[in-house]
């Protein structure tokens, strides 16, 4: 009998502590829940909080429209919007979306695709695309040790006006998702000189100055903008126009 007791004890004992751990666990669990609830809730609340800089408030409001919503591959890093640049000045602020008029936006959206059909590693990678008169200005003033005959060399004359200033051109590059850099194109963006001309680019290779390489991929990029209906320009490897400047005043509003 005092045997069976003892075993009637231990067993009781064992009830009580299994009863306690999955307790435990459901109170754990609980808690979990709802931990994982506020996150969700916070990240959310993060989102919408999410303010639109006044830059880019401007170019929604004139009937331009966020790249990435035509085609979300299209990756964007505007260098104007930081100092790695030929002016080393940060012009842009808070500004990180790339935004171009209606028809060029499609335009590049079609590139993209043409250039990921034959390179599915690749993306196309956007320096600059739409530019505010203002920022022109700013340009313009910022190389004020330039003469204005020279000054021209580096960025359009703000009373000229550029074809960024239209929404109807873009900088860009190619950038491979497999190495997770851009593609070598023999020099950076923004380089001035001779280096960065497709007009010289034979000249540049027979000099050793490029190689076969550099203008392979300049070519990977400049088929796929071309095929798309963008014109190239002779004087740097990045930079497309999607309209004539005369075409794209005929078509389009200067952007302030």
């Amino acid at each position: 009998m005092a045997k069976l007791k003892l075993i009637l004890g231990i067993f009781t004992i064992v009830l009580f502590i299994a009863s306690c751990t999955t307790q435990n666990k459901t109170e754990t669990a609980d808690s979990i829940k709802v931990d994982s609830s506020q996150i969700i809730k916070d990240t959310v609340v993060k989102i919408d909080d999410y303010k639109i800089p006044e830059l880019e408030q401007r170019m929604i409001d004139q009937g331009l429209v966020n790249l990435q919503t035509i085609d979300s591959t299209i990756m964007v890093e505007l260098k104007y919007s930081t100092t790695d640049n030929f002016v080393h000045t940060d012009v842009y602020g808070d500004l990180t979306r790339a935004y171009m008029q209606q028809k060029p936006a499609e335009m590049l959206a079609k590139a993209s695709k043409i250039l990921q059909s034959k390179y599915p590693d690749y993306r196309l990678l956007v320096y600059d695309s739409s530019r505010p008169l203002a920022i022109q200005r700013k340009f313009w003033a910022l190389l004020d040790t330039v003469p204005p005959v020279k000054r021209a060399d580096f960025v359009a004359n703000p009373e000229e006006g550029s074809i960024h200033n239209f929404g109807s051109a873009v900088d860009l590059t190619v950038y491979d998702t497999a190495t997770q850099k851009p593609l070598d194109m023999g020099t950076k963006y923004d380089y001035f000189g001779d280096l960065a001309y497709p007009i010289y680019e034979d000249q540049m290779l027979k000099e050793g100055k490029l190689t076969k390489e550099q203008i392979a991929n300049r070519l990977v990029l400049r088929n796929a903008m071309q095929q798309a209906g963008y014109m190239r320009i002779d004087s740097e490897w990045w930079h497309f126009n999607a309209l004539s400047r005369a075409k794209a005043k005929e078509l389009y509003k200067i952007i302030e």
